[in-house]
């Protein structure tokens, strides 16, 4: 009910927030009032019949159905603490807080049920009490027994004694003690008659003397007593401030209907159900109508409750007509059974009417999304700002900071020396400031205080951003989350532009995103004060504890304060940050002293006092442990007793830890030790807290608890057994103090105030067994399982009992578009650590449905995470398989924010699944039959992927590591620090974690590249050369650069051409003329030039003096020896073996030199020069690479013997040996890392994903590193993966010109090194097939599809015709006489016919058969080009000998071979990419750069026809599609549809007839081909792999139908009537883009070329 936000969201972002409230309630919290037993049939019915089906109507509109009803369960109160009346109007109270429509409903019969005493009396009004019963000792006596004075309250008070402490037996309810219970229970009776007649006689002579009002004589008649503000502070009382009013005499109902109806007008949330009895008499039996009537002690009819009851009843349908609902029923034998006719038409009506004016209130009360702040819960629609929930969170945040920051008492001094220490730093670049202690010390007390207190000195523009970031404990907070939060809110604040979507998708971009909002901040001259709290309690992800996200250096009039527990990494982090001593302060232990005023500050508060003895028990208790934290626990027990509580019964533990232990134990005493630690160990294991309705409901689901509920008594109807909700609010209400109310979304979540609490609860209660079976019980009941079932319950004494405990279903959609949201929070966490597995993998894992439904509720981070906890527990690597394809999937995802249509969801997992369904069939496989099962039946155009073509998961690839780079040219691994360094082409050393993958530092110096790394791991530094001839050392550690020696190597140097040495005590650079050596601290010690350096042998330097003679010199000592060559040396490449002291040089005449560092040399033949030459780790092995071919020879003492020869498909740029020498992994130009056995030669495995010609390659143990010099990414391969999941091959990205035959199973391509030779592939085998020699370059390529010919036209002019059966017998179409070079070539229908263009001229060729072989003929006919046209770029062959063809100027022309006659079309403004005829002659496509497709109709299409300067002779011209330029093009089986591939890597489904865009679908590559084939198209992608899709269009498509809701861009499509000169335009409007559809690489691209008919936003 509450209202909107009252605060703006500017002020909120500003951290601003005085006035602001949470979001819009999303609960309806229902109080059902009655008495115990005379309404227990209705309410019985109302629970089987009305509460679910409102139930079912509030989940529909995204809200919380939530029933209190205190008197269920049970048959009167059983408890003789007297607080029955405080916690009925406690919660009424609450159900009006919480609920956003109706909080209460009355349920009245012929009862007006029992009047109480009253449990407090005011100190002066008792004693002028007393002083009326001074003739009657033995009654003052007696009160003075049972009320005894309470001097702790302010003013002091009289409280009447719990019933057991005179009657011991009263709520003892064992079998054994039933006589001595009975006794007590009458005797109780018999005691509370005659103190009420005692209050009541000394009330009314004091009214007749004057003493007292007749007001507050009605107090023990009719009125009502105000409860003492020690017992409602809002510190004491979380779930019902305010004072609370007590009727002192009347029942409780009466009271419930005063507070629910009457009180502050709440009638518009209230419903009434009246019952009477027309002819109810008491000759019927006082027993019998002992359920609805009052009795006496006696058993006779109360005639005071009767007068009582009637004047209720006259006043509700005097006030209250309008919610009241009156029945006239009879009884029958003293009761209403359901079974009569009479009786069971009255529940209905009740029912009816319960259910029809609750949903009713409901609507009315609830308005729709958006208007007085609530959101629908769990909407999949895209509603709200897209920046909404900063604002929500920095409201959060701030609300409860200024909350916390009313409890700091003290500290004064800390807080000026904070102060002070800004003030300083303000105007200059400083550091953090940072608080630390122990735990319990109020750190975050302190920093909410510093920031209330800073927003009354900082002017109206500065800016408050804080984050608690232990609020929402026990989840830990990911620092990828926390900083784009708190940038986007600082951005938001300040009027600076968000950061664009794609810009924050990994660690390092936030992390530099964080350093620029800071630094844009202090430009501007605004002051922005950041608080952090609590860093300990960051998640693990990105070695957050380590803070290298954190700035070390804070721009002018920023302020970064922080907060850490002591004994924490990150404080440990911060610790070793240079000059940061000076911005810590410590918040260490309290005095005495500043307890005693923090003690004497919260009781005059409270309105409370302690006696001398208590408040000395407190302060000794404390100053033991000096914490605030302990002292607040003390306080919290110590507020509530009164002053004859003896200093022994305080909780008074020396430590938190032993005050919480004893408060758990007195909770157990009071309320039994399983329903305790039941309740409170579902709220530790809950991930994010539970509702009210829901611990209810999981506690009737623990047998446990239900079994020690009813240990003493059956339940009212055992075949419906829950525990009665009484029993959690009398424990809530004695938790009241250590529970917190959190609001998420719009719904209340009860959660532990204290992270120590719920440590304490784990270690007493959770041990491991009963941690599993709560996590199981929970699960059990997110699953629904016994949602309209019989659970099996076993009681004290009973057989095996079949109950219904009454939960709620759960299904994961409560409604189209409205999910569970609870459900997809919870349930994987509790059935994977309950044990629940196989449920886990059917129905989290292995359901299409629930992974797209989080991934649209919660976020595809949020299902990584948990998919993430899975595979640490279960050894299901399926699991593994799918959290990798939604890692792949998570860029667009993101930026989407999980938006993404279902369709598009289930293609682009069929797309990288479906080729592991088969061998992975419980999982992926049940994944994959829903998805296509899904797609079959959709109603809106959908594409079927039929293959796999996307990066698949799985497989030898394990990471991929992006950093700010690009191009990777070198790489060094330190095996002992697990650290990986690069260095790429534009100057950046970065340094990685091998053990999470996590970058950890970027070096950037020279904007040159860096040709060589080296970890030094003794010191944990590395060194880097840069082509500027630049060296130096950084610290791997800090980042920091310990020393650069400029000119270390000469300027310009290539990669191969210098190189770094590193010994134990030396540094070497070294070219081929150059040599220079330092020590390791930099200091040079030798610098050589001019003579020939082969290589560096430990501490010497090897040069060659001249064509015979080598020297090996020491630059330490000065010493040197000089060695003659048995033979002449020319040096093209070397390698040095430090642990043999040997080099190996390579000669250009062919030989291979052997030198020693003892002067020995060897010489022998080597048969080719290598580009690539290396040693294995080992030195036993050196590694020799010319072309396609690496060689492997065994290094002897006195000879290399080579013993391999592996031939490669491409060149090889890199080769390592494993450490063991049993395999040799090697890298080529193909984009395919090969592994090798050594010992047989054997090709053990091919890897592919690489993107770019392997250049790099390093083994670490069982893993590879791979890297390019023209890819930015490095790429970790796990080389023990299991080989079942190994992605499909693919033909290498990029290639010149390509083609695939029909049914995807064979690719042809020409490589762009090498365009004499055209390669043929067998996806079936995954390999190249045949190589296919040509004379000249290949300029295009062409299928034959039903002739089985591939056809290749070359520079040369010639075309080169294939047989796929016999490529041997190769046919040859001779060049023209001007040898032009072939640039396209046409297949006409049936491939009967072909044209060549060529720059000059057209040729055609007819292609038939002879003698079996195929045959060419021709030219047919040859048609000249005009000379001011540009040469043609692609064409096709339509019926009639008639060519269409476009040129690369835009130009589109129509030739008639047979007619000899050429007709200009309309032109496009640019390139055209395309011109695509369809199959049955009836159509043609063309599209161009610019965006602009046309569909021609060819029947009509005569060139004798068309007049080039009249405008409405276009007729043929049907549509004009305008969107990103096409690629290639594919007219269905039917032509009905045309597919087309663009370069926005998209393939798009348009309607032929009316020009319309069916479908969208994104393949993260363009796609350069298109065949048509079984209802839809067999693709191939520049990236090289085979895309295979079905078309399913619905016989009708809904007109609303937009297939861009996607993807932000609009298209057009004009269309002309036939025969008519109308044109119809259709549009679409901007929609939401997917990311994904911009990749990396390309943005640049698609943010140059854009059209006036196409932009993406």
């Amino acid at each position: 009910m509450d209202g909107g936000q009252s605060c703006g969201a500017r002020d909120i972002l500003r951290g601003r927030c005085q006035g602001a409230q949470r979001t819009g309630s999303n609960m309806i919290r229902i109080f059902i009032s009655s008495s115990f037993t005379d309404m227990s049939v209705e309410r019985k019915v109302l629970l089987d019949q009305a509460y679910p089906q409102v139930l079912s109507f509030c989940r529909r509109l995204g809200l919380v159905f939530e029933v209190v009803d205190l008197s269920w369960g049970i048959r009167t109160f059983p408890y003789g603490d007297h607080e029955a009346s405080e916690i009925v109007l406690q919660e009424i109270q609450t159900s009006q807080k919480v609920s956003a429509g109706p909080a209460f409903v009355g349920l009245l019969g012929s009862r007006y049920g029992h009047r109480p005493l009253p449990r407090l009396i005011p100190e002066k009004q008792f004693e002028v009490l007393l002083s009326k019963l001074s003739k009657n000792p033995e009654g003052v006596q007696q009160l003075q027994e049972w009320f005894q004075k309470d001097s702790n309250s302010v003013p002091p008070t009289y409280v009447l004694q719990p019933i057991a402490a005179r009657f011991p037996h009263y709520d003892d309810l064992r079998p054994e003690v039933a006589k001595l219970h009975d006794d007590d229970l009458q005797s109780w009776q018999i005691t509370e008659s005659q103190l009420l007649q005692l209050l009541r006689s000394a009330a009314a002579e004091a009214e007749t003397d004057g003493d007292i009002t007749p007001q507050q004589k009605r107090l023990f008649y009719s009125s009502g007593e105000k409860c003492p503000p020690a017992w409602t502070c809002p510190q004491a009382c979380l779930f019902g401030p305010g004072g609370l009013t007590f009727s002192a005499c009347h029942p409780v109902t009466e009271r419930a209907l005063e507070e629910g109806v009457w009180k502050d007008n709440c009638q518009m949330s209230a419903l009434l159900f009246v019952r009477e009895i027309p002819r109810q008499r008491m000759k019927d039996g006082s027993k019998r109508l002992a359920k609805f009537v009052d009795l006496t002690a006696g058993g006779l009819l109360d005639a005071e409750a009767q007068e009582l009851l009637t004047g209720l009843k006259s006043r509700l349908y005097a006030t209250s007509k309008k919610i009241l609902n009156l029945h006239c029923v009879e009884l029958n034998r003293g009761s209403i059974d359901p079974k009569r006719k009479e009786h069971a038409e009255y529940l209905d009506s009740i029912c009816q009417q319960f259910v029809s004016q609750m949903t009713t209130r409901i609507s009315e009360a609830v308005k729709p999304a958006g208007e007085d702040g609530r959101k629908i819960w769990g909407s999949t629609e895209e509603d709200g700002e897209e920046f909404d929930w900063v604002v929500e969170e920095a409201r959060r945040h701030a609300v409860m900071a200024a909350k916390l920051s009313k409890s700091l008492q003290g500290r004064d001094g800390l807080l000026g020396k904070i102060c002070l220490a800004m003030w300083e730093s303000s105007p200059v670049r400083h550091g953090p400031l940072v608080v630390h202690g122990a735990s319990g010390m109020g750190k975050t007390v302190l920093l909410c205080k510093l920031a209330q207190e800073m927003q009354g000195v900082l002017e109206a523009k500065a800016v408050l951003v804080i984050r608690l970031l232990a609020a929402n404990h026990p989840q830990r907070p990911n620092i990828n989350h926390v900083v784009h939060s708190v940038c986007l809110q600082v951005c938001l604040a300040c009027g600076l532009a968000p950061p664009p979507l794609l810009s924050v998708s990994s660690h390092l971009q936030l992390q530099r995103l964080f350093q620029n909002t800071l630094e844009k901040v202090s430009q501007q001259g605004n002051t922005l004060l950041l608080i952090l709290d609590s860093l300990e309690q960051l998640a693990d992800q990105h070695q957050a504890h380590r803070l290298a996200w954190l700035p070390a250096d804070v721009p002018p009039n920023v302020h970064l304060l922080l907060s850490v527990e002591t004994a924490s990494e990150a404080f440990a982090s911060m610790r070793l940050r240079p000059g940061a001593a000076g911005s810590i302060f410590e918040a260490d232990r309290l005095s005495r002293d500043e307890g005693q005023r923090i003690v004497e500050s919260r009781l005059q508060a409270a309105r409370r006092t302690l006696t001398r003895e208590q408040k000395d028990a407190v302060l000794q208790s404390f100053h033991a442990s000096g914490s605030p934290l302990h002292l607040q626990l003390l306080l919290s027990a110590a507020e509530h007793c009164t002053s004859f509580t003896p200093p022994t019964e305080l909780l008074l533990g020396s430590s938190s830890e032993e005050v919480m232990s004893q408060l758990l134990l007195k909770l157990e005493e009071k309320h039994g030790k399983e329903l305790v630690g039941g309740a409170l160990g579902c709220i530790v294991l809950a991930r994010r807290g539970l509702m009210e309705a829901e611990l209810r409901d999981v506690m009737s689901l623990d047998d446990d608890i239900i079994s020690e509920v009813y240990r003493y008594s059956l339940p009212l109807t055992p075949s419906l057994i829950r525990m009665p909700p009484l029993l959690w609010a009398r424990l809530k209400r004695d938790l009241q103090d250590q529970l917190e109310v959190r609001w998420t979304d719009g719904v209340a979540m009860l959660a532990f105030s204290s992270r120590l609490l719920s440590e304490v609860v784990k270690a007493r209660y959770l041990t491991p067994e009963r941690r599993e079976r709560t996590h199981r019980i929970l699960a059990e009941y997110f699953l629904g399982r016994w949602s309209g079932r019989l659970k099996p319950a076993a009681l004290p004494g009973l057989t095996l009992l079949l109950s219904d405990r009454k939960v709620p279903p759960q299904p994961l959609w409560f409604a189209p578009g409205l999910a569970n949201v609870r459900k997809l929070q919870e349930l994987p966490h509790h059935l994977l650590h309950g044990g629940l597995w196989e449920e886990l993998r059917q129905e989290v894992v292995g359901s299409a449905e629930w992974l797209y439904c989080q991934i649209r509720v919660c976020g595809v981070s949020s299902l990584i995470s948990d998919l993430d906890q899975c595979s640490q527990y279960m050894s299901c690597c399926e699991t593994g398989l799918v959290r990798e394809t939604l890692v792949l999937m998570k860029p667009s995802l993101d930026v989407l924010s999980g938006h993404m249509e279902r369709s598009v969801f289930y293609s682009e997992l069929l797309a990288r699944l479906s080729s592991l369904a088969s061998t992975s069939c419980t999982v992926i496989g049940r994944i994959c039959s829903q998805c296509h099962d899904w797609l079959q039946t959709c109603p809106e155009p959908v594409l079927i992927p039929r293959s796999s073509f996307l990066q698949q998961p799985g497989g030898a690839l394990q990471h991929t590591l992006t950093a700010p780079h690009r191009g990777v040219l070198c790489l060094a691994v330190g095996a002992a620090l697990r650290l990986l360094v690069t260095g790429s082409a534009d100057g950046v050393v970065a340094v990685w974690s091998l053990l999470d993958k996590h970058l950890l530092q970027v070096l950037q110096g020279p904007s040159a590249a860096i040709l060589s790394v080296k970890i030094i791991e003794s010191s944990a530094h590395c060194l880097s050369l840069a082509a500027d001839g630049s060296l130096r050392r950084w610290s791997l550690k800090s980042g920091q650069q310990l020393f650069c020696i400029q000119e270390a190597g000469p300027a310009g140097s290539a990669p191969s051409s210098a190189h770094l040495q590193v010994s134990d005590q030396l540094l070497f650079v070294h070219t081929w003329m150059q040599v220079k050596v330092w020590t390791s601290d930099g200091t040079e010690i030798h610098s050589e030039d001019g003579s020939l350096v082969l290589g560096v042998l430990g501490d010497f330097v090897v040069s060659l003096l001249d064509l015979d003679r080598v020297r090996i010199f020491d630059p330490v000592t000065g010493s040197q020896t000089t060695v003659r060559l048995t033979r002449s040396l020319s040096p093209v490449i070397s390698v040095t073996s430090p642990k043999r002291g040997s080099l190996f040089v390579v000669s250009e005449d062919g030989f291979l030199h052997q030198i020693c560092r003892t002067g020995q040399q060897t010489v022998a033949e080597f048969p080719e020069l290598p580009s690539l030459f290396s040693a294995s780790e080992d030195e036993k092995i050196l590694i020799a690479g010319w072309e396609r071919t690496l060689s492997l020879f065994r290094v002897c003492s006195d000879s290399a013997d080579r013993f391999l020869e592996l031939q490669h498909d491409d060149e090889v740029l890199s080769a390592c040996v494993s450490l063991d020498g049993r395999r040799v992994v090697t890298g080529a130009a193909d984009q395919l890392i090969r592994v090798w056995s050594v010992t047989s030669g054997r090709l053990v495995d091919t890897l592919c994903g690489c993107s770019a010609p392997v250049t790099s390659l390093l083994l670490d143990g069982h893993w590879a590193v791979s890297a390019s010099s023209a890819a930015d990414s490095v790429q970790l391969w796990s080389l023990t993966y299991d080989r079942s999941h190994k992605p499909l091959p693919h033909i290498p990205a990029g290639s010149a010109h390509s083609a695939v035959t029909r049914d995807g199973d064979q690719v042809f391509y020409v490589r762009h090194q090498n365009q004499r030779e055209v390669l043929s592939w067998n996806k079936r085998t995954g390999s190249v097939s045949e190589r296919l020699p040509v004379s000249a370059e290949v300029s295009c390529l062409e299928l034959a599809q039903q002739k089985r010919l591939l056809l290749c036209g070359l520079r040369s002019g010639t075309v080169l015709i294939y047989p796929l059966a016999s490529p041997q017998d190769t046919l040859c179409i001779p060049p023209p006489e001007g040898l032009d070079p072939v640039l396209c070539l046409a297949l006409g229908s049936q491939d009967g016919l072909l044209a060549v263009a060529h720059r000059d001229a057209l040729r055609l060729f007819q292609i038939g058969s002879r003698d079996g072989f195929p045959a060419v003929e021709g030219p047919l006919a040859t048609a000249a080009l005009p000379p001011l046209h540009g040469p043609p770029a692609h064409m096709a062959l339509l019926p009639g000998r008639r060519l269409l063809y476009g040129t690369a100027g835009g130009e589109v022309r129509l030739h008639d071979f047979g007619l000899g006659v050429a007709t200009d079309l309309q032109p496009h403004s640019s390139g055209v990419t395309c011109v695509t005829a369809s199959n049955w002659g009836t159509h043609v496509l063309v599209g161009s750069q610019d965006a602009t497709l046309r569909l021609w109709a060819l029947d009509p299409l005569d060139p004798l026809a068309l007049d080039p300067l009249d405008p409405l002779a276009l007729d043929p011209l049907d549509h004009t599609m305008e969107y990103q330029g096409v690629l290639c093009a594919a007219f269905a089986d039917s032509d009905r549809f045309v597919f087309t591939g663009s370069q926005d890597r998209t393939v798009k489904v348009w309607d032929v007839a009316s020009g319309k865009l069916l479908c969208v679908q994104f393949v993260y590559s363009p796609l350069v081909r298109m065949l048509t084939f079984r209802n839809g198209f067999v693709g191939l992608t520049l990236q090289g792999r085979v895309v295979q899709e079905a078309f399913r269009c619905p016989d009708r498509v809904d007109p609303d139908h937009d297939p861009l809701r996607n993807i932000k861009a609009r298209y057009r499509v004009t269309s002309r009537e036939k025969g008519g000169t109308d044109r119809r335009t259709c549009r679409s409007d901007p929609q939401d883009f997917n990311p994904a559809q911009i990749s990396l690489n390309l943005l640049s691209m698609l943010s140059r070329k854009r059209s006036s008919a196409c932009v993406l936003l």
